[in-house]
């Protein structure tokens, strides 16, 4: 694996983490949701520059899928991708700019989005370091 590569899988560890650290907070569900997209876009972004693709400077998830996709297909959840994709965007800004409270990431949605993210950082790893 590529040092870059292992770079940004270290830093999708500690979105995971601090994303496990403050999930006990149930006031905090959007900023679980903000660092669990970040961590499943680090992995895809460091899958994408092992495999020699340019990286794009986006943060959209389905898009950076697409992308690896074309190199090999993981048989993850679009579904939960593109709710977690939506709820990045929405929970970056307040009110008319993007989040109002009542629609936060419920607790058990923030819990979902954890599990997804850890599941995600596992499938890119293990592949990374199986060498494919």
């Amino acid at each position: 694996m590529k040092k870059i590569v292992n770079d940004w899988i270290m830093l999708a560890k500690q979105d995971i983490r601090a994303a496990s650290v403050i999930i006990v907070e149930e006031h905090l569900t959007n900023i679980v949701a903000f660092h669990c997209q970040q961590a499943i876009e680090k992995c895809f972004k460091a899958y994408i520059l092992e495999n020699d693709m340019q990286v794009l400077k986006i943060h959209d998830l389905p898009k950076l899928y697409g992308m690896i996709k074309e190199i090999r297909d993981f048989g993850i959840d679009e579904d939960i991708l593109a709710l977690i994709n939506e709820t990045y965007i929405e929970d970056r800004y307040p009110g008319e700019f993007g989040l109002l409270q009542d629609v936060m990431p419920s607790d058990e949605q923030a819990h979902d989005f954890l599990e997804f993210a850890k599941q995600i950082e596992e499938i890119i790893e293990t592949e990374l370091r199986n060498g494919k």
